[in-house]
């Protein structure tokens, strides 16, 4: 067997999965189906991907496109082995996101693949800093912003950005209330969507509009800046602090404090007899 597939993360219509594939010039290319549709990221190496829509060299930074019931064969003849993040989705799930991309007729992947463009790097980035963090709770905006924005580019749509109506607002500052209310448990993106009697993606563009930011890293600022207080005004253990905070893993915690904040929970809570010097 030359591929492993290891599930990251799922929901109702939609999964993740990390596809290592070690097959080289001397194995025969493979033959499968997409079950749903696919939109899946290459991180490491290059292949030979032959679909419907045709053939294309697949390298890092390209999105590999898939339509529900197509085959479709890789091969490696030029080099060994590559990795993906592949992300699937039921086609009424895709049928719900497609319906939020202005300009979108027709949902059908016509190319076999996006090459590697500027304006999705930074989200892929995102994708692949959440499979090396183990970060599951970000997959499921992760995976509605690929699936747009692999949408809108591949049928050419242009967004013009409108402004949140008044509704839109009171919208998200529900969900902004819901979240600093419950930051300490999970807070799932398609609750929040179904509390506004909204889409999850259409969701996740209003908060994106209103609030600067996604829902998901509105609750990490959240959880990090309560961590912070607590560090600074009292002495209990970093690890029960994190956990309290609603981080299941204190190695997490201390990867995000640190690239949030600027310095570890450790180096954060020494200086605070420094600041009671300054403050008094």
């Amino acid at each position: 067997m030359t591929t492993t597939t290891h599930s990251l993360a799922f929901g109702a219509g939609w999964h993740v999965t990390d596809v290592i594939c070690t097959a080289g010039a001397g194995d025969r290319p493979f033959e499968e189906a997409h079950q749903g549709f696919c939109v899946a990221a290459v991180t490491s190496g290059t292949f030979r991907y032959r679909a419907q829509q045709g053939t294309a060299m697949l390298a890092p930074g390209a999105l590999l496109l898939g339509n529900p019931g197509t085959c479709y064969e890789c091969g490696h003849e030029h080099g060994s082995g590559d990795r993906c993040l592949s992300f699937h989705f039921d086609p009424a799930y895709m049928e719900r996101i497609a319906a939020g991309v202005p300009g979108t007729r027709k949902l059908a992947f016509k190319a076999a693949r996006l090459p590697p463009l500027p304006v999705l790097a930074p989200l892929l980035a995102e994708a692949e800093t959440a499979r090396e963090m183990a970060d599951i709770d970000a997959f499921e905006e992760l995976s509605l912003r690929l699936a747009g924005a692999a949408v809108a580019t591949a049928s050419g749509a242009t967004h013009v950005g409108r402004a949140p109506s008044r509704r839109d607002q009171k919208r998200v500052a529900e969900a902004v209330r819901r979240i600093e209310l419950d930051a300490d448990g999970p807070v799932s993106l398609s609750a929040l969507a179904d509390e506004t009697a909204t889409s999850p993606y259409h969701f996740l563009r209003i908060f994106r509009q209103v609030a600067g930011m996604t829902p998901y890293q509105f609750l990490l600022r959240t959880r990090l800046h309560r961590a912070a207080v607590r560090l600074r005004l009292s002495n209990d253990a970093v690890s029960a602090i994190a956990f309290e905070a609603g981080f299941n893993d204190l190695s997490t915690f201390n990867r995000r404090f640190r690239r949030i904040i600027g310095e570890t929970p450790g180096q954060y809570r020494s200086r605070r007899g420094a600041w009671a010097v300054s403050a008094s």
